[in-house]
């Protein structure tokens, strides 16, 4: 199996020693961009990783958590920071300056951490983390088009190396593929109906803009449902499986998930933040997976989430769930290589949606 991003090259970013560091200057830039780490106090418990050697930040981001692991590990405590946004892994380097030869950055997609640590020729790890949010730096940026409360390109890319947007998306899948999409990574469950809408819209002209297409959505859902969703946007669930299909998103945290036991040493731990039931279940899965194989046990058997305080100075934390695992004895790769084969082979016509998801499978018009 060919993995999603493994034709992109692994960019390595020195993270230069900074003379004396300027925390004025680091939480400058973090409110600026408007973004808080979430649960960083809650991950740090976690992982524990006071006297660990070598972490892994696979979504290294604006570098939040990379900071406050490096600080709870000591001095012998090195970090490998990954993430596909550059723009991200800029802001990151300035902030774990302070760490000087202790980071190294590599602008990867974190399916490829195999990649990145025969690159960095290291071995096994001690603790691998992954916060599957997207940035408020990429969220509130409308050249993204991630938002629907913004104009902007109707792009969604969080790597702007992959060469698919989300307009490619929405102008050539015919309604059908389109209507599977829309329900397998929003659950939606009137995806024939909004498909229908986004069809019918196109003939006209090219849909390429964020707001056109959040205005088609929304009027394609029947009254008393957007009356129903008050307080969240009729567009959010469209949104969602649009980025989810344009980056690959849950291939390629399936593929992480199976790299675990073949990157992290015996008691090594790893942690995953996600945001959404389709990730979570996914990660729930995979956790128990190792578990009943005998080569994992779960750190907290429920996820842990935001306190009401945290919720309130960052709303957007509010869905966040944390689940941990520590590893007993590393698995092989030709067993993830297996596991990985089984979800190609489940897989339809290359778009990664699964068979079990779409809609009618079992019978049932979900609109």
């Amino acid at each position: 199996m060919s993995m999603p991003g493994s034709s992109r090259c692994i960019l390595f970013w020195p993270v230069p020693q900074r003379a004396r560091p300027n925390r004025r200057g680091a939480d400058k830039d973090m409110s600026e961009s408007n973004h808080l780490s979430v649960m960083v106090e809650q991950v740090v418990r976690l992982l524990r990783p006071e006297g660990c050697e070598l972490i892994v930040d696979c979504t290294a981001g604006l570098g939040g958590h990379a900071e406050a692991i490096l600080s709870a590990a000591g001095r012998q405590g090195r970090l490998i920071g990954i993430d596909v946004d550059e723009s991200l892994l800029k802001r990151a380097k300035k902030r774990l300056e302070v760490f000087g030869e202790r980071v190294r950055l590599f602008r990867a997609n974190f399916s490829q951490l195999v990649e990145v640590l025969d690159q960095s020729a290291e071995g096994k790890v001690d603790l691998v983390l992954a916060d599957l949010g997207v940035a408020s730096a990429q969220l509130d940026d409308p050249a993204r088009g991630l938002s629907f409360m913004a104009d902007g390109p109707l792009d969604m890319r969080l790597d702007l190396r992959l060469t698919r947007t989300a307009a490619d998306i929405v102008n050539t899948m015919d309604r059908t593929q389109l209507a599977d999409l829309i329900y397998a990574y929003g659950e939606e469950r009137f995806s024939r109906r909004i498909a229908g809408a986004i069809v019918a819209a196109r003939r006209t002209r090219r849909i390429a803009r964020s707001l056109e297409l959040a205005e088609i959505v929304s009027k394609a859902l029947p009254p008393a449902v957007r009356a129903k969703r008050r307080g969240v946007h009729p567009a959010t669930r469209t949104f969602q499986a649009l980025r989810i299909s344009v980056n690959e998103e849950l291939t390629n945290l399936e593929i992480l998930l199976n790299s675990l036991p073949r990157v992290l040493k015996p008691n090594g731990r790893a942690a995953v933040i996600s945001f959404h039931s389709l990730e979570d279940r996914r990660v729930k899965h995979a956790f128990a997976d190792l578990v009943r194989s005998g080569q994992g046990r779960l750190l907290n058997p429920k996820p842990i989430t935001p306190d009401a305080e945290e919720i309130k100075l960052n709303p957007r934390s509010r869905s966040a769930k944390l689940r941990g695992i520590e590893m007993l004895i590393s698995g092989s790769s030709d067993g993830a290589k297996d596991h990985d084969q089984r979800n190609t082979d489940r897989a339809v016509g290359g778009t990664g949606v699964h068979r079990d998801v779409r809609p009618g499978a079992d019978g049932a018009d979900r609109n």
